[in-house]
């Protein structure tokens, strides 16, 4: 059954004129009157907005705050700094870590060395999904699927 290709319905030949017919007539209505073009306005601005007097000067901040926000930026930058260096710090040591006790089991047994250091290939398909840009909603109600209950429902006689 698969393999055969599949027969085409026998289709009534005065159907297939008619609906041919209806396609010429759609095609001629279409040719004598052209499409009206929408306007999109989108690409067109306004001259209004166009007046340069309409640019926005940025706002003047007092020294203080600018001195302030500085500031700001660069204990920002030096957290950050630290978080990552502290990250790096122990990637490192777990490395350091793996490798001596590679090493010592490479001294313990060539057989077992051999085969922790082989792939493993069953975890390539991992879904590792990321974090939520924000927390899950308590109060939402997913709705249901179409799905077929075939609970059984017990009663009492």
């Amino acid at each position: 059954m698969r393999a055969e290709p599949r027969k085409k319905k026998k289709v009534d030949p005065k159907r297939e004129l008619v609906a041919k017919e209806r396609m010429r007539k759609r095609l001629k209505k279409m040719e004598r009157v052209p499409p009206e073009l929408i306007p999109i306005e989108d690409f067109t601005p306004s001259a209004k907005y166009l007046d340069d007097s309409r640019i926005r000067k940025p706002p003047q901040l007092a020294e203080e705050e600018q001195e302030r926000r500085a500031l700001l930026i660069k204990k920002w930058s030096r957290s950050k700094q630290q978080e990552h260096d502290e990250e790096q710090k122990g990637i490192t040591c777990l490395l350091e870590s793996q490798r001596k006790a590679l090493e010592e089991l490479r001294l313990e047994s060539e057989e077992l060395y051999n085969a922790a250091i082989r792939c493993d290939t069953g975890m390539l398909p991992m879904e590792n999904p990321g974090p939520c840009n924000t927390p899950p909603n308590s109060n939402y109600n997913p709705p249901d699927g179409k799905y077929n209950d075939i609970t059984k429902v017990y009663t009492q006689q």
